[in-house]
C-alpha cells in the first residue's frame, strides 16, 4: 500500500472525469476498478438547488479518494463537448503559474478560482492544445493512493509540436526532458530530480487530423488482458487491444460508455503494490 497525504509540486495529483452521462459512467468504473463512491450534491447554477440530480462523485479505493467524476453541464453537451478525463498537476501558487503559463503560450480555459473546502485551480490549454489543470491544495491534496492497482499511474501528453510542448512544461514546471528512441519515434520522458513524472508522445500522421492533443491517463492494473475482456461486458469499448511495450509492460486504450477515453497499464517494473 502506498498512501499519501500530499503531492510534490510539479507532479500529477488528481484525475477528474467530465461525463456526458454520469449515470452510465459511474457503474462502469466502479465495477471495472472495484471502486467505492461518494456522491456529493452540488449546484449547477444559482437557479438550480444543490442536489437536484447533480453530484460530484468521489471515487474511492478502500475509502480513500483516488479520482472523481461529475455530470457534464447542459451547455457543454449542447456544444458537443465529448466526455473526457482531466489531469491535475500540483503547484504551490496557481495564480503565478497561470500568468506564467500564458506568457509561455498557453490559454486559460477556466479560472483561476477557489474550490471551497479543497483548494484553488486553473484549467489551461497548453501550446500543443492539450487540456490540463493546475492545483494548489488546501484541504484536499489529491489522490490519496499511488503506485497501487486501479489508481492513476502514468500521464502521457500527446502533441503535434514536440518542441513547443516540451519547452512549455520544462519552463513552467521545472521538468527535465530526456529523449528516448521508441521504434520509429522519439519519446520524451519528463523527470523531476531524476524521477519520471510524465511522458510526451509525438502525434504522427497515423493519428489523423481529427484527434486533438490531449493528456492520456493510465490506470495501473494487475491484468491488462482481464480488464480488456471485461470492458465490453460493462458497456465500454476497446480502442487499442492489450499490447506489449518492451521493458515497460502491457497496455490497452479503452472507452467508457459515455465516450471518455483512458488507458490501463500492467507494469513489469515491480513498483505497483496490491
Amino acid at each position: 500500500m502506498a498512501k499519501v497525504t500530499s503531492a510534490t509540486p510539479g507532479t500529477f495529483c488528481w484525475a477528474e472525469l467530465c461525463s456526458s452521462d454520469w449515470a452510465v459512467a459511474k457503474p462502469f468504473y466502479t465495477q471495472l476498478f472495484s471502486w467505492q463512491f461518494d456522491d456529493q450534491p452540488i449546484s449547477r447554477s444559482a437557479d438550480q438547488p444543490i442536489g437536484e440530480d447533480c453530484y460530484y462523485t468521489m471515487l474511492k479505493k478502500h475509502q480513500d479518494d483516488i479520482a472523481a467524476m461529475y455530470q457534464m453541464m447542459p451547455d457543454q453537451v449542447d456544444a458537443n463537448i465529448t466526455s473526457h478525463w482531466l489531469a491535475y498537476i500540483a503547484v504551490e501558487d496557481v495564480d503565478s503559474k497561470a500568468v506564467a503559463a500564458q506568457t509561455l503560450g498557453a490559454q486559460i480555459i477556466h479560472g483561476p478560482h477557489d474550490v471551497p473546502g479543497a483548494g484553488r485551480m486553473v484549467m489551461i490549454s497548453d501550446p500543443g492544445g492539450a487540456l490540463v489543470a493546475l492545483w494548489q491544495a488546501e484541504e484536499h491534496s489529491g489522490s490519496q493512493r499511488v503506485l497501487e492497482f486501479n489508481v492513476p499511474y502514468w500521464h502521457e501528453l500527446t502533441t503535434r509540436d514536440v518542441q513547443a510542448s516540451s519547452e512549455f512544461y520544462t519552463q513552467l514546471l521545472g521538468w527535465q526532458a530526456e529523449q528516448m528512441p521508441m521504434g520509429e519515434i522519439t519519446y520524451t520522458l519528463f523527470n523531476i530530480d531524476g524521477k519520471p513524472v510524465a511522458g510526451l508522445m509525438p502525434m504522427t500522421d497515423e493519428w489523423g487530423k481529427d484527434t486533438p492533443a490531449h493528456c492520456m491517463i493510465y490506470f495501473a492494473v494487475e491484468s491488462c488482458d482481464a480488464m480488456v475482456e471485461n470492458t465490453p461486458h460493462l458497456g465500454g469499448q476497446v480502442c487499442v487491444p492489450a499490447t506489449d511495450i518492451e521493458g515497460i509492460g502491457r497496455f490497452a486504450v479503452l472507452t467508457d460508455p459515455s465516450g471518455a477515453v483512458f488507458s490501463i497499464m500492467e507494469s513489469t517494473s515491480g513498483d505497483i503494490e496490491e
